[in-house]
């Protein structure tokens, strides 16, 4: 990343929840230095957010291009514990690892990690997972904090480090039978999963009809 990518990235809150176009704001942050990108891509930074990159870049400022979003305030995802089935395919999702929980248990949000990135909410396959306003009435940096950006920031990296450790050590493990794919295994563990919580279920409902 060059000095005024760097720049950029610095002014960027750090969601890492890839509305702009991007991967994370790094990579939105190299666009925009590359003259690849328009500085007003980002919602959660929002008006605010565009006017810091325009000191940055010395671009005009822009109003925020609603196809990526809209400015609003800052949401906290929340797991239904009761519907969660362990499948753990959120924890994959978080960029900041704001979900603690293991394979076949359920899974909670740590609020002071999650950013509100939202990408945990499409990969659940029983929506067990919603987002609840946590700054009402305040929205772009007047809902998020410089250190909460640095914070974030340190957590996306942490996570990616974990990932990329784990890819090695799974390329590094001698192979004993054909690789599943890794699509088809995630598919069985939430297949699973979801034969569990169906068995559970008709369990309740059979206690309960019980006279």
């Amino acid at each position: 990343m060059n000095g005024l990518a760097a720049r950029i990235n610095d002014a960027l809150p750090q969601t890492q929840c890839t509305r702009c176009g991007y991967p994370d704001c790094a990579g939105y942050a190299q666009a925009i230095a590359d003259g690849e990108a328009d500085i007003n891509q980002c919602p959660p930074g929002g008006a605010e957010g565009i006017a810091r990159l325009a000191i940055v870049t010395g671009r005009p400022a822009l109003p925020l291009d609603p196809q990526f979003g809209i400015e609003g305030p800052r949401a906290m995802a929340v797991i239904d514990e009761a519907w969660c089935i362990g499948c753990t395919l959120c924890l994959d999702a978080c960029p900041t690892d704001a979900i603690v929980g293991i394979n076949k248990r359920m899974h909670t949000v740590i609020e002071a990690h999650c950013t509100g990135c939202e990408l945990c909410i499409p990969v659940c396959p029983v929506d067990c997972i919603s987002l609840e306003v946590e700054t009402p009435g305040r929205s772009g940096w007047q809902a998020w904090s410089q250190a909460q950006a640095e914070a974030a920031l340190q957590r996306y990296k942490l996570h990616g480090q974990h990932r990329d450790a784990a890819k090695r050590e799974a390329e590094a493990a001698p192979a004993v039978a054909e690789p599943q794919a890794a699509d088809t295994r995630k598919r069985s563990i939430v297949e699973a999963a979801l034969a569990r919580a169906r068995a559970a279920a008709e369990q309740r409902d059979k206690a309960g009809s019980k006279p």
